[in-house]
């Protein structure tokens, strides 16, 4: 099948077709990994260009990874170092790189749309690789692809999402996909790092962690950036720690089997304690692995789509 856009902008604009389709196509790129295939012809001729506004170590690694497993050229360009320091606009860089014969353009910005307004206007196929507080589509795929080998389906896992919901892009696409293929999702952290009106997405929210935690297939903890407490969002991160923050007493309310889930860079003893992070099923590792897969996929089927 072909995606419905040249682009994948976010979980909200793919069907459930669309979204199963992407995790097939990881999982063949994952046994290629698994392997050891480190350089595969799949996107031989091809061109891949990452343009992140953003600092990122995970997810920009592992797209310029995938890019080069799979033969295609690939460039990146940080906005310290290119035009825009000059005055340069986003819609005149996009079109600059554009016109370089590029397939695929990667791009993450902190302005939420940016990747949805360049994408009108080139030719090349447009990978949002987070924008704001929007979405990151392919962090909710590797986590989805995470979720599938350790539980074998999607459809009727129960998915607790533990953090600041409210400033969480990671949070969004996630829930986006996992409501489309099935899941139930239940989320959970302090009052003011929930969205407003956030049950209107078909979750349910508890600013009781524990409430959300029970019985739980999966836990996913997200990030905690300090400026939420010295924006005073929260009162210290030692008080986060002891009545949102995940350790062993806390996670014992889950399933037995549940897998413990978090996007990465965790800081240990905030949202996760240490004891936590090092079980068997903590899965963090296995997620990084899982992103390389999932962004060989994506960038297959986009760059293979765009001369169709």
């Amino acid at each position: 099948m072909k995606l419905a856009s040249k682009d994948l902008l976010g979980m909200k604009d793919l069907s459930a077709e669309e979204i199963r389709y992407i995790l097939y196509q990881a999982e063949i790129m994952k046994q290629i990994l698994v392997q050891g295939a480190k350089k595969t012809p799949h996107l031989q001729g091809k061109t891949v260009v990452t343009l992140f506004y953003e600092n990122s170590t995970r997810t920009r690694m592992s797209f310029e990874l995938a890019s080069k497993y799979m033969s295609a050229n690939a460039a990146n360009i940080t906005a310290s170092g290119s035009s825009v320091a000059k005055g340069e606009t986003l819609i005149d860089t996009a079109q600059t790189i554009d016109a370089m014969g590029t397939d695929v353009i990667v791009i993450r910005h902190s302005m939420s749309g940016a990747p949805h307004l360049i994408a009108k206007h080139v030719k090349a196929a447009v990978v949002n690789a987070g924008d704001g507080m929007n979405e990151h589509p392919t962090q909710a795929f590797l986590d989805m692809l995470t979720m599938k080998e350790n539980k074998g389906q999607i459809e009727d896992l129960r998915v607790a999402i533990i953090g600041d919901v409210a400033h969480s892009r990671v949070a969004r696409s996630n829930i986006h996909a996992l409501r489309k293929l099935g899941a139930d999702v239940v989320l959970g952290g302090p009052a003011t790092l929930m969205p407003k009106d956030i049950e209107l997405m078909d979750v349910k929210a508890y600013n009781n962690v524990d409430r959300a935690i029970d019985g739980a297939d999966v836990v996913m903890c997200l990030r905690l950036q300090k400026e939420r407490q010295q924006s005073g969002l929260l009162p210290s991160m030692r008080e986060y720690s002891k009545f949102f923050g995940l350790d062993e007493k806390r996670l014992a309310l889950a399933k037995p089997d549940a897998i413990v889930m978090h996007p990465g860079p965790v800081n240990r003893g905030i949202e996760l304690c240490t004891g936590v992070l090092d079980l068997d099923r903590a899965v963090v590792n296995d997620q990084v692995t899982n992103g390389v897969a999932v962004r060989m996929a994506v960038l297959n089927i986009l760059a293979k789509r765009s001369n169709a």
